[in-house]
């Protein structure tokens, strides 16, 4: 989770990640910083993010990102 923190924090360091579970829906995180994202999670995590995961349920906090993580390590 650490490393997925500081992810998050580089694209928005003045976003309280650990509180926040509505980035996508309040439009806290864009369609670039999500095309971002999977770049870097694919990247440092070596999963594979897919189109079927890109919904907002899964980008909306960064515990729903850990989890699509974890479910993708297995």
């Amino acid at each position: 989770m650490e490393e997925l923190m500081e992810i998050l924090k580089s694209l928005h360091p003045d976003i309280d990640f650990e509180k926040e579970d509505r980035l996508v829906e309040d439009m806290i995180l864009d369609s670039f910083d999500i095309v971002t994202l999977v770049t870097e999670i694919n990247d440092r995590f070596d999963v594979e993010i897919l189109a079927e995961h890109l919904i907002p349920e899964n980008f909306n906090s960064a515990q729903a990102m850990y989890e699509l993580i974890q479910e993708l390590e297995d």
